[in-house]
C-alpha cells in the first residue's frame, strides 16, 4: 500500500476486519505486507507490524511478495509508482481519478500487456458503483448520455447560493467546516476534479480517447 492517510487508514482497517469474509467470498488469503508513507514515526489509528510502515515506495513496488499495489496519495508522483508498480507485473487499484482521467490509455496498455490488473472503480462515484455497471453489467449497451452530480463540494456551494443562503466565500468556508470541502478546494471548485471523472466515464461509456485537459468544466 502507498498512503496512510485517512483513506489508507480506513483501508486497512477493513483488511484487517475482514479476512475471514474475503475468504469465504472471494477465496483468497492475503496479507498486508508494506504501507509506505512519509514519517513512519508518526502515531496511526491502526495496528501494523513491525517493518511493515516504511518510507521508501520502492520497497513496495520492488517486493518479490508483493502483488498487488493499493495507491491512496493523489500525491503528485502517484501516476510514476502506478506505472512503475504495472511494469513490475503488479496489479493496481487506486482511487486517483486525476492520473486515470489523464495517463489511463498508457497505464490500460501496459496492465494489459503485462497480464495484471488496474482497478480504479472508488475513482468516480465508488458508493454507486458506476465503473463496474458500465464496464460488465451494461457492456452490451450503447450509452447515449451521462447525467449526474459528479461534484458534491460544488453542488452544495451552488444550491445553496441559488437558495440565498449566502455568497461564495462563506458557503465555501461552511462547506469545509462541514467536511464536505477539502481543506484546498481548488480541485473542486476549479472545475478540474469533475473533469477529471467525466473524462473517465466517457472513455468508458463512448470510447473516447480526450483527458481531463479536453473538457471545459
Amino acid at each position: 500500500m502507498i498512503g496512510l492517510g485517512t483513506v489508507g487508514t480506513g483501508v486497512v482497517r477493513l483488511l484487517q476486519d475482514a479476512p475471514s469474509a474475503m475468504r469465504r467470498r472471494r477465496h483468497a488469503e492475503f496479507d498486508i505486507r508494506r504501507v509506505a508513507v512519509r514519517d513512519p514515526g508518526k502515531t496511526r489509528d491502526v495496528d501494523l507490524a513491525q517493518g511493515v510502515v516504511v518510507d521508501d515506495v520502492r520497497q513496495v513496488i520492488d517486493d518479490p511478495e508483493v502483488q498487488v499495489v493499493v495507491e491512496l496519495t493523489g500525491a503528485p508522483p502517484a501516476y510514476e509508482w502506478i506505472r512503475d508498480a504495472l511494469l513490475a507485473g503488479k496489479s493496481v487499484v487506486t482511487a486517483n481519478k486525476a492520473v486515470i482521467a489523464l495517463h489511463g490509455a498508457e497505464l490500460f496498455d501496459i496492465a494489459l500487456a503485462g497480464g495484471v490488473d488496474l482497478m480504479f472503480e472508488a475513482s468516480v462515484a465508488g458508493g454507486i458503483p458506476i465503473i463496474r455497471s458500465l464496464r460488465n453489467g451494461l457492456v452490451a449497451n450503447r450509452v447515449e448520455s451521462l447525467h449526474g452530480i459528479l461534484n458534491g463540494t460544488t453542488n452544495y456551494i451552488l444550491t445553496r447560493m441559488t437558495r440565498g443562503e449566502g455568497d461564495y466565500a462563506e458557503i465555501l468556508a461552511d462547506a469545509q467546516a462541514e467536511g464536505f470541502a477539502e481543506p484546498d478546494p481548488t480541485a473542486d471548485v476549479s472545475g478540474a476534479d469533475a473533469a477529471s471523472k467525466l473524462a473517465i466515464l466517457s472513455r468508458i461509456a463512448f470510447h473516447t480517447t480526450g483527458t481531463a485537459d479536453d473538457i471545459f468544466c
